[in-house]
């Protein structure tokens, strides 16, 4: 299979290649994280850049109340995410360890108890938001309008709540077995035929928010579909030959597999969910400010988003580099990649965040039609704002990378929380009524991202993750 040059790894290697000259970090790190991580940031990118077109799109069609409508149905969209990517911090964990013990069977086993923990837990989720999305719309809202945009959305993304859930599994389980490539081309070509489709409905067909719902579904049911097949018949048209290979007639229900899948993940649904649960109140609060605010704040959101993707690449890479060598007994070299995965972290965040920040106006602009509406202003600050924000979590991200690797989940959730309730959504209420005004949201997107880069770096630090790991070595039974 030919692979063909890529910028962002080019850069990504460049970056490294820097620090490793400087000493900072192994040049060998530097090889094996950027081979993980690049295609990782890749798929990273066209997942957010899907995001930012569905806004921009949106917004270009009907307005900035579309903006804000699609803004408030997000926070739910988020819990297939939430739920889906904490059982996959769970396969994850269970598969590099496998993969680099080259215990194949349990592997396949690990496989099959994630795919049904996400097939139980997102199915009822979804029948909720099918049921009543204008209630849940307007827990945050009272703008008819916006309600409506809003619900429309919901009703039809409630489709693809399963299949974004096993999405995330199927991308964690070949991310485990040291192959990023793969989930690279099948989730970044589902996010491209995800701007094509909903394009397609929005402008084409006149669906306006329903389209960009429509579009995420099918492209989702796709992504799904290919991450199935490959693990089936253990080869992808185009991919070629794949890492691993799951027999789909064995047990789903292994009670010690899905005990450790929900044991690792529980606390990862926990952290994610902070986030998404965050989300109500902060738009809430958010909401205190103004429609202009609502819509500049949501953008702001989705330029933070892909900024944010290099994180995608360094916790995913450094959690199956590091769980590989937890598997082979090999904890020094395993703390070894993990440092320096979070300084080759940050400097990728350096360099996004001054990018960005030269770029912010015209970006922003992007995203709504009218030069001179007022949301533009406060979107621009609030990028700004990000660009500080995102640095640190560079280190949030990195961090968390070899905690979820070893089992050791629960301090990164903690993390979360406290960044979230005990700080990001004081500091934005405070803007909202008080003299602090939006200053109070600039602090509370730093907050938000320094609080949790400290504390899970600090247990990082402790070096407990690597007696946490021995519990959940291939052949170590869970202690329940």
């Amino acid at each position: 299979m030919v692979r063909f040059p890529n910028p962002i790894r080019l850069l990504i290697l460049a970056i490294g290649q820097t620090l490793a000259r400087a000493g900072l970090v192994s040049p060998e790190h530097v090889r094996r994280t950027t081979d993980l991580a690049w295609p990782r940031i890749v798929t990273g990118l066209a997942r957010m850049s899907k995001n930012a077109v569905d806004v921009a799109m949106v917004g270009l069609a009907v307005g900035p109340v579309a903006i804000a409508g699609v803004g408030f149905a997000s926070p739910y969209w988020g819990l297939a995410f939430t739920l889906g990517g904490g059982i996959a911090a769970g396969t994850i964990a269970l598969v590099s360890q496998r993969f680099g013990a080259e215990a194949f069977d349990e592997l396949g086993q690990a496989v099959r108890a994630s795919v049904a923990v996400v097939v139980a837990i997102s199915l009822p989720v979804a029948a909720v938001f099918w049921l009543v999305p204008a209630e849940l719309v307007s827990v945050m809202t009272d703008d008819a309008r916006t309600i409506g945009l809003g619900a429309s959305y919901l009703k039809i993304i409630a489709l693809g709540v399963p299949f974004a859930g096993l999405n995330l599994v199927g991308s964690r389980i070949y991310i485990g077995a040291d192959d990023a490539w793969t989930p690279m081309l099948v989730r970044g070509g589902g996010a491209l035929s995800n701007i094509v489709l909903s394009g397609v409905l929005i402008f084409g067909l006149g669906m306006g928010v329903a389209g960009a719902a429509l579009g995420t579904v099918l492209a989702n049911v796709l992504v799904t579909a290919t991450f199935a097949g490959g693990l089936v018949a253990g080869r992808l048209p185009v991919v070629g030959d794949l890492p691993v290979q799951v027999n789909p007639f064995g047990t789903y229900l292994d009670r010690e597999t899905i005990t450790d899948v929900v044991r690792i993940g529980l606390p990862v649904v926990g952290r994610n969910g902070v986030w998404t649960v965050a989300k109500f109140p902060t738009l809430a609060i958010v909401g205190l400010f103004g429609p202009s605010v609502v819509a500049a704040y949501v953008i702001s959101r989705r330029i933070l988003g892909l900024m944010n993707t290099p994180g995608w690449g360094f916790g995913l890479a450094s959690s199956s580099l590091v769980g590989q060598h937890l598997g082979q007994h090999e904890e020094a070299k395993a703390e070894s990649f993990a440092r320096d995965i979070v300084v080759f972290s940050v400097a990728t965040y350096v360099v996004a965040a001054i990018i960005v920040a030269v770029f912010a106006e015209p970006i922003v602009h992007l995203f709504v039609g009218d030069a001179n509406d007022p949301s533009i202003p406060v979107a621009i600050a609030l990028v700004y704002a990000a660009c500080v924000a995102v640095i640190a979590q560079g280190v949030k991200s990195a961090a968390a990378g070899p905690l979820d690797a070893s089992g050791d989940t629960r301090w990164p959730f903690y993390s979360q929380a406290i960044g979230m309730f005990g700080f990001a959504i004081p500091l934005a209420y405070l803007g909202a009524t008080t003299s602090l005004d939006l200053v109070g949201l600039y602090l509370s997107f730093t907050a938000e991202a320094f609080v949790p880069a400290a504390i899970n770096y600090y247990r990082f630090s402790t070096g407990k993750w690597k007696a946490i790991s021995r519990e959940f070595r291939p052949g170590t039974p869970a202690d329940d």
